[in-house]
């Protein structure tokens, strides 16, 4: 696929994205042609995103029933505002 820089400008997320998905994308300006070319392929688009550390400390029992009680009731509370506007 080639398009002029206008195009490119107008559409840049859309056609950067098929670079990523290993379409040929040239770009055309003043003659000369520019290719777009990903650095290096990964596996899969899952394989970019950026792993969160989740630290829960070695204390918490989640087999507590106060705690459990506490959970159910936030997770009530969100539920409840979620679908009070409905």
């Amino acid at each position: 696929m080639e398009v002029p820089i206008t195009q490119f400008r107008r559409e840049i997320f859309t056609l950067v994205n098929k670079a990523l998905d290993g379409n040929e994308v040239w770009v055309s300006h003043k003659g000369r042609r520019l290719k777009l070319v990903p650095e290096g392929q990964p596996a899969s688009r899952l394989s970019r995103i950026t792993p969160m550390d989740i630290l829960i400390p070695e204390t918490l029992d989640l087999n507590d029933p106060a705690l459990k009680a506490e959970m159910m009731a936030e997770m009530e509370k969100a539920w409840n505002k979620d679908w009070s506007n409905f």
